[in-house]
């Protein structure tokens, strides 16, 4: 995202992980995003809604999780899935305020009257493989939005489709479309673009992924993906700069969601909810080069650009039984005063709270002179910040509803469809590395991993980790008689924020919401004596 102060601007990489040397990775080469880093606040505990590229991108464009926003998934081909036709958008609510819109590259998001941009070239005007990832394009198409005549302050969201997987749509280019543009035969020229070749042995192999050499060559064409959306960025910045615009514009680099490996993409384990989240404001230089442990969301990603242009949130209504819209994530902009910049976890986001019979969150005022493990626990679970996940599925066929509750110190996932296996998108099946886990267990050799295919797909219907003593969640802690009520706060904090957005999966699996009718002014969940 690029925004002024009169503008900005959003810059988003399509499955990008952690692979800043400001997030400790020193094998990948990102020279420019580094040099944006070092501008920047680097938020080091900034985790997406949902895990899956049309979502997350709806949910970063609105400020609504997608059970709210109706991108339940994918939005192109088959999938089909769309925003509800009242919700109301960043770009629309901007341009309601005479601010100039603008989007290059993937835009996977609908329909175009709730996300409508002035200035649009997107995979829906042209090829996707040169808008998302011929930098030289995208940089020329960049510099004419820069330069138009137009005085009024702007909003430019730039998605880069680096460095997204491309071996079941585009396999003669390479697992990641490394190769395209290399200028090696057949493969054409990106002009601006310079390779940077990896050896698989030089490679950081992250913790959830398989110590093989299958994995190692995955990563390393992951890698050389990545220098070309490096360099992009770069071209985009220096564009900014020689537009006279970079000392007026406050400049937001992320991502949608988890690499594509599995533990990664569509998974609410860390891996794939984690993103990188650079926020680089001309007007506080002293932030740059800091960063904040403080929780935050792509959610704030909306109120944050509102804040910037000094705009409020519209007061509409998506469905008139559920009352006025209103945003549950805040705005960053405080985190960049020197000041505010803490490795603590202040209180960033609301707190939802019902009381009932059925669900109680446990709010705990003081500690007790003599305070065991267990109840700084429930201090904890109750009292810290929070962010919240909502994934509903993937592509048309992957229905696996999953709703997630994240403080600094637990993780609470439900998974409402638990007894199915969890299941693989198409880009993941033929992908090198998943291929390797298949094949090894199929035919029973060594899989050095930290976990098993079967493992893999089949969950419980309530996972739980202690995040400070088990950071890597490996050890389910759910159902642990020690580990009781902090469940239990968390489940009352998670159900808390799904009535208060409107969940329609509220109530499941054991039971079916009812709201309209005789229920109309007072939901309930009646019971389906399931077992469930």
């Amino acid at each position: 995202m690029i925004l002024k102060n009169e503008d900005g601007n959003c810059v988003s990489a399509d499955d990008a992980g952690l692979e800043l040397k400001a997030y400790g990775n020193t094998a990948c080469k990102m020279p420019h995003l580094d040099t944006l880093a070092e501008r920047s606040v680097v938020f080091t505990s900034a985790f997406t809604s949902v895990s899956s590229c049309s979502p997350s991108r709806a949910a970063l464009l609105t400020g609504l999780p997608v059970h709210q926003n109706g991108m339940y998934g994918l939005h192109h081909s088959v999938h089909h899935f769309s925003s509800f036709p009242r919700v109301r958008s960043l770009p629309s609510v901007l341009a309601d305020n005479g601010v100039r819109t603008g989007i290059v590259g993937k835009k996977h998001v609908g329909p175009e009257d709730v996300y409508p941009f002035e200035f649009a070239h997107t995979e829906e005007t042209e090829s996707i493989m040169q808008v998302g990832r011929n930098i030289s394009r995208i940089r020329d198409l960049v510099h004419t939005f820069l330069t138009t005549n137009d005085t009024r302050p702007f909003f430019l969201y730039i998605g880069f489709h680096d460095p997204h997987r491309c071996g079941h749509t585009h396999p003669e280019y390479g697992q990641f479309c490394e190769k395209f543009g290399d200028g090696s035969p057949g493969m054409g020229t990106i002009p601006d673009w310079e390779p940077t070749h990896y050896d698989p042995k030089d490679v950081q192999v992250p913790h959830f992924v398989q110590k093989t050499a299958a994995a190692r060559g995955d990563l390393a064409a992951q890698y050389r993906t990545l220098s070309r959306l490096d360099q992009g960025i770069g071209l985009v910045l220096a564009e900014l700069a020689a537009s006279g615009h970079s000392q007026d514009t406050l400049v937001i680099y992320t991502s949608d969601n988890g690499i594509p490996f599995p533990i990664g993409r569509t998974n609410f384990y860390d891996p794939g909810i984690q993103e990188p989240l650079l926020v680089s404001s001309p007007l506080n230089p002293d932030s740059w080069g800091s960063s904040s442990s403080d929780l935050a969301s792509l959610l704030d990603l909306t109120p944050t650009v509102l804040s910037w242009f000094n705009l409020s949130y519209p007061h509409y209504f998506i469905w008139k039984k559920d009352g006025p819209v209103v945003l549950t994530g805040k705005s960053l902009l405080p985190f960049l005063t020197p000041g505010n910049i803490t490795v603590g976890h202040h209180q960033n986001h609301q707190e939802f709270t019902i009381m009932s019979h059925e669900n109680l969150i446990l709010k705990v005022n003081h500690k007790p002179q003599h305070i065991t493990h267990q109840m700084e626990d429930v201090v904890a679970a109750s009292e810290e910040a929070a962010v919240y996940a909502s994934h509903d599925l993937h592509e048309v066929t992957m229905y696996y509803p999953m709703r997630a509750v994240r403080t600094p110190s637990f993780k609470l996932v439900q998974n409402l469809n638990y007894r199915m296996p969890f299941p693989v998108d198409q880009d993941l099946y033929v992908a090198p590395s998943f291929q390797d886990i298949l094949n090894r267990t199929r035919e029973g050799q060594q899989l050095p991993w930290f976990t098993t295919l079967s493992h893999y797909y089949h969950r419980p219907r309530w996972q739980l980790y202690d995040l400070r003593r088990d950071p890597f969640e490996r050890r389910n802690v759910a159902g642990k008689r020690s580990y009781g009520e902090v469940q239990a706060t968390l489940e009352g904090r998670l159900q808390a924020w799904q009535h208060f957005t409107h969940d329609p999966w509220r109530c499941g699996p054991g039971a079916v919401l009812e709201d309209s009718g005789n229920h109309a002014t007072r939901p309930v969940c009646l019971p389906l004596f399931n077992g469930l």
